[in-house]
Formats: structure tokens, C-alpha cells, sequence
């Protein structure tokens, strides 16, 4: 639905779109995630057809948002990271401009309003001016209007900023539910949002792209080794020699020991070796008993962080 190839964009010495090219397909959410600065807004301003770029192309639906500008943003809603409102506007009237300037059929465009209305929940705020409602509804409308005239893709720049924890839930469960019927492409800062509703993520850095690939394969394509945490009630020196009879260890790292003669120790193995029944039965044996043990699970952050470099020291 979306093709972006050797896309470059400028701002003098400064590039903040490098090279840039991905495809996106039907019917999936894709988050869009990055460092301040890595080149996402830019991105989604050019392929929404808001700036130009020095070189490359993009394409929605086969048309060139640059070449065939008007037919290409027909397929697409967008909203922005502010919410482009007249607020001395009723709800129901500010989406009856947007129909307008969409250009809707005249003839569909009352019930294309009720049904973004309805989609998003403002129905029960229609009248209401945009000015007294909460930040989280303003939110709502900003969606109405970016799906209003059923756009096949809904781009969405940090839907939930500024929004209390119960407003990013709903509009969270607004986005899976656009999911269904739509292909989302969401940009956010916050990583836990994108493992809760994104279906494949691309991961932005300096303007280039360093990965896209689903969620959990990320994850685990990342996860070169096997990692396990464990406090064991034994001394260091005891503990390590008991290490020391186990094969397809890479590393094991030792944490001060406890005042109650325990030690915690995080254990690196190779990946496709689970360990942790030699570790019970070498523990059991050597009467060392081990009051936890578990797998450490990367998340979407360290993949991030190791991707970007932002976890490195400077």
C-alpha cells in the first residue's frame, strides 16, 4: 500500500531522511519508533504529502505523492501529533468542514460523519464545541477526522501524548479497533504501546532504517543467548565452582553476596541449551538451595536501545 524508496530529505548539512526505503502491506498496524531526531515526523510529513524531499519516491496505492499528489492523500487520513482543531467549532460541525475539504460525496457525507463519529465515540458530543471538551475527546475528533471518507491507511503521530493513563487505553483500543478495517501506521515514543497494538515495527535511527520485522520476532532475532537470573543461598567461590561443571556457559557475572548468604548471579548459555534443570540438580547436589530462578526475556526496549545506540555511553 505504501512504497518508499532511496527517500532523502535535507535541511542543509543536516539529513534527516538517509536513504530511507520500506514497504508497508494491507491490513496490518505498524508502529514507526526512533530516537528524537531519527527522521519519523519527517517521514510521515512526506509521505502524507505535507513537505517535499530532495530525492526518491513514495508511492500509496501506485500513485506518487509528489507526481499525483491529489489522488494519493485520498487514501490516506492523518493525524497529527496536535490535533488540527477549531476549537469555536461544535464537533459536529468541524468534521462537516473536514468532509468539505476532503470533498466528499456531498450525498454520503452526512453518514460518513456519523459513522467516524460513531467509530471514535463523539456521537454523544456532537454539539458540543471542541473547546470544553477533555484533551482525551479533542484526541477522539482528531481520529474522526482522520478516518472520515474510510481512507484505506490512518497515519498516527503520538496519538496518546499528553493523554492520563484511561485516555491512552481507549485510545489504544481506538487503534486496534481502526486495525481491523484499516492498515495503521502509528509513530510513538512509548514502547510498550508499540508491543501492545503493533503488528510489525520499523526501528529508525539517524534517518535510516536499522530493522522491520514483526514484534516478537525482533525480540527474538535479538536474543542471541539464553539469559538466567538466579539468587542461590551459597557463598561466591562455592557457587562458581558448581558454574565450573556446567558445559555451554558464556559468561556468568556475580552480584555483591547478601548479608542473609545469598548471591545473585545472571548466567549467559548458548541459546538452544536450556540449563536450568543441570542448574537445579548441581544445586540440589551440592546442597545449595536456589530460592529463585528465571529466564530473563528481552523486551522491545533493549532491542530498541542495542538498534539505536541510545543505550551506549557518551
Amino acid at each position: 500500500m505504501i512504497e518508499i524508496s532511496n527517500l532523502v530529505k535535507k535541511y542543509g548539512d543536516h539529513v534527516a531522511v538517509d536513504n530511507l526505503s520500506l514497504t508497508v502491506e494491507p491490513g496490518k498496524i505498524y508502529g514507526l519508533l526512533g530516537p528524537n531526531g531519527a527522521g519519523k515526523s519527517t517521514t510521515m510529513n512526506i509521505v502524507t504529502g505535507y513537505i517535499g524531499a530532495d530525492s526518491g519516491t513514495v508511492k500509496i496505492n501506485g500513485y506518487d505523492i509528489f507526481a499525483q499528489p491529489e489522488e494519493a492523500k485520498k487514501c490516506i487520513g492523518y493525524l497529527p501529533e496536535i490535533p488540527p482543531l477549531y476549537v469555536d467549532m461544535t464537533v459536529y460541525e468541524y468534521l462537516k468542514f473536514a468532509a468539505e475539504l476532503k470533498k466528499l460525496d456531498r450525498s454520503k457525507r452526512k453518514e460518513m460523519i456519523d459513522d467516524a463519529m460513531e467509530m471514535t465515540g463523539v456521537t454523544e458530543v456532537a454539539d458540543r464545541l471542541i473547546k470544553n471538551l477533555s484533551k482525551g475527546y479533542r484526541q477522539r475528533v482528531g481520529f474522526a477526522q482522520a478516518v472520515l471518507g474510510y481512507p484505506e491507511i490512518i497515519i498516527l503521530d503520538e496519538p496518546t501524548v499528553g493523554l492520563d493513563p484511561k485516555q491512552i487505553i481507549e485510545i489504544r483500543d481506538l487503534i486496534k479497533k481502526l486495525g481491523e478495517n484499516h492498515t495503521v501506521i502509528l509513530s510513538s515514543h512509548i514502547l510498550t504501546e508499540i508491543s501492545a497494538v503493533c503488528d510489525h515495527v520499523f526501528i529508525i535511527s539517524k534517518g535510516k532504517l536499522v530493522a522491520s520485522d514483526a514484534t516478537e520476532n525482533l525480540i527474538n532475532l535479538m536474543s542471541k543467548n539464553q539469559e538466567i537470573s538466579l539468587v542461590i543461598k551459597a557463598d561466591e567461590v562455592g557457587a562458581r565452582e558448581m558454574f565450573d561443571k556446567i558445559a555451554n556457559i558464556d559468561d556468568i557475572v556475580f552480584e555483591q553476596p547478601e548479608e542473609d548468604g545469598t548471591v545473585k548471579v545472571l548466567v549467559t548459555a548458548h541459546k538452544n541449551c536450556d540449563i536450568r534443570e543441570q542448574i537445579f540438580e548441581l544445586a540440589s547436589a551440592s546442597h545449595m538451595p536456589i530460592l529463585e530462578m528465571h529466564s530473563v526475556v528481552r523486551s522491545l526496549e533493549d532491542v530498541f536501545l542495542e538498534l539505536t545506540g541510545e543505550g551506549d555511553d557518551k
